[in-house]
């Protein structure tokens, strides 16, 4: 077991969300299928306060890293882009397949930000991006940066470009 696990918040949707993230994390181009699987559920019994057999918490691991979902009814709070997970890719071809499958019923953000179909925020990055942005030539870093700030899905081609000044004359 992990030290340190994410607890997931959400209404009644937990197993629901759980099973939606490992159809995603499992379908992904390269994917190691056992990676991302259910690892146990648990039920509440009659002392509540959900409905006796009805879910309450949903373990379960994607790409080998541990979540928690609780089925914790309905609060005055919800997810925030406060919280949010980071998905490295190593392709475009990863970065599309993240924005397209995650972003379904959800809503896309800037920079490489969505929210998914439950309210939750993820980061769909490209790992050629960092070592663009911290790069030491600060000229080469900014003009990645400013390409970056002006585009919702991260277009690898487009920041390697910017970086290399190949978008300096285009407005």
């Amino acid at each position: 077991m992990q030290k340190i696990t994410s607890m997931l918040w959400f209404d009644d949707q937990a197993e629901a969300a759980a099973d939606h993230y490992i159809s995603v994390f499992s379908r992904r181009p390269g994917s190691n299928r056992g990676q991302s699987r259910v690892l146990d559920v648990t039920r509440y019994g009659e002392a509540g306060p959900g409905p006796a057999g009805s879910v309450m918490i949903v373990r379960f691991e994607l790409e080998g890293q541990e979540f928690t979902a609780l089925n914790g009814g309905r609060q005055p709070f919800s997810f925030s882009e406060a919280i949010s997970f980071i998905v490295n890719c190593e392709t475009q071809e990863e970065v599309d397949y993240f924005w397209s499958a995650l972003t379904q019923g959800g809503e896309e953000g800037p920079c490489g930000w969505l929210k998914d179909r439950y309210g939750l925020s993820w980061q769909i990055t490209p790992t050629g991006m960092e070592e663009m942005l911290n790069h030491p030539d600060q000229e080469k870093a900014q003009r990645a940066m400013k390409a970056m700030l002006g585009m919702k899905k991260i277009d690898l081609r487009e920041l390697q470009r910017a970086f290399a000044g190949e978008l300096a004359t285009k407005k």
